[in-house]
């Protein structure tokens, strides 16, 4: 009996000028395959990616700006084609400009998996385009492969923001470092509501899950932040980053928020899990993928691993069917605007009695009645100002400024947009 064929049509065999479009894609592809050949030895077979494409290339190019050893830079494939990108590191001391290798027009090898990856341009047609090219010795070099991709992902990751932002073209993916990190003591809430986020963090990224398989509680949770703008959520979340040894994710609700996007988010999610998911502005999510949106989170698994945080300026815009079923938020916490005690605690950390006398901050507390934190802080910083111009200040005028500003903002007396930021990890 004849064995079958392997493959109909072989590149070594073809007529270039029946199948002109293959043949000038099949060529790069064929001797990007040689060169690899003749250099390790190995006959690669390629494989198609159509789940974890953004963790393999995103892996890849932190192994090479780490100068990782794992991973073997192997040859540029065409001459004319860019092979470095000029890049910004930016912090709050300084930014510099630097040139970074260029994972386009470029192979790269991983000995110890058997696995090659390339990007490689192809032009057709007057189109240029990029083709992700995945090449492994066999179907186990790749599992394994696989496997160091999800570790290696979790490792890196820790010292970053995963931003996921819905576009017109799908979700844009790309990572923040976390800078200005915030300790826990830092963070200014009621007590009560202080403790009971911090325990359930706490509980929900502990090594042994004990709390889950004591008392046979599902691996997920679900919170939501609610209350006036500048009143600490983006201070929370970024203590609660600061604070576990597991990835954050933030997920930027737009108009383009769809069914596609939702299932790419959680199933990208879901593989650094366990890990917290951010959903800033959540009330923002479009009304016709809504009911999509909660049959994800009430799947089975769909949020396994996942501490899932919410938040919101606008609780009343919220969708009633969020918060009264369990499995979707579990609790509800309002950060409310600070009290007497919480204002005059919050100014004493700030160290604000450097400019001013105890009288005078007696004075600040009383007229700073219906401030934000973020109201407070700005305060401090145009007492600050004032007093490092003048070597005084002037109490009545600078509250008096801040909560005029403040009733127009109420009123929305003012043509300028609503605060809508989201939560910023990297500034």
């Amino acid at each position: 009996m004849m064995k079958p064929k392997d493959f109909i049509l072989s590149f070594k065999e073809m007529d270039a000028t029946l199948v002109p479009n293959y043949y000038e894609y099949g060529y790069l592809i064929h001797q990007i395959k040689e060169e690899l050949f003749d250099r390790f030895g190995v006959t690669f077979q390629q494989f198609s990616d159509d789940e974890t494409t953004n963790e393999i290339w995103e892996v890849l190019e932190e192994d090479v700006v780490s100068n990782n050893e794992k991973v073997q830079f192997v040859s540029y494939i065409l001459d004319v084609i860019e092979t470095a990108t000029i890049s910004s590191t930016h912090t709050e001391k300084v930014m510099e400009l630097i040139a970074k290798p260029r994972i386009n027009n470029s192979v790269f090898y991983y000995p110890e998996f058997k696995v090659a990856l390339a990007r490689v341009p192809i032009f057709q047609n007057h189109m240029d385009t990029t083709y992700d090219l995945l090449l492994c010795e066999n179907q186990a070099s790749l599992e394994k492969y696989l496997q160091y991709i999800l570790k290696r992902k979790r490792d890196y990751i820790r010292n970053y923001v995963t931003v996921y932002t819905d576009t017109d073209d799908g979700v844009d993916t790309s990572k923040e470092r976390i800078t200005n990190l915030v300790n826990r003591d830092e963070v200014f809430l009621e007590e009560t509501t202080k403790k009971e986020i911090y325990r359930s963090i706490d509980e929900f990224f502990s090594e042994s899950k004990e709390f889950f398989t004591t008392y046979k509680i599902p691996y997920k949770r679900g919170i939501l932040l609610y209350g006036k703008p500048g009143n600490g959520k983006t201070t929370l979340v970024k203590s609660i980053a600061n604070s576990i040894s597991a990835p954050v994710a933030y997920w930027q609700i737009t108009e383009y928020t769809s069914s596609y996007s939702i299932k790419e988010v959680f199933s990208s999610v879901s593989r650094m899990a366990p890990m917290v998911l951010v959903i800033e502005d959540i009330d923002s999510m479009p009304e016709h993928v809504r009911s999509y949106f909660l049959n994800t989170l009430d799947g089975a698994t769909s949020k396994e691993g996942i501490f899932l945080i919410g938040t919101t300026n606008y609780p009343e815009k919220i969708d009633p069917a969020l918060i009264n079923r369990a499995g979707r938020f579990d609790r509800a916490y309002e950060l409310k605007l600070p009290s007497k005690d919480m204002r005059t605690h919050y100014l004493l950390k700030k160290n604000i009695q450097q400019f001013i006398t105890s009288s005078e901050l007696d004075r600040v507390i009383q007229l700073s009645n219906g401030f934000s934190f973020a109201q407070l802080n700005e305060l401090y910083t145009a007492v600050a100002l004032q007093y490092h111009y003048d070597q005084a200040v002037d109490i009545e005028h600078i509250c008096s400024e801040l909560q005029s500003a403040n009733k127009k903002s109420k009123k929305q007396e003012w043509n300028s947009e609503q605060d809508n930021q989201r939560v910023g990890f990297g500034m």
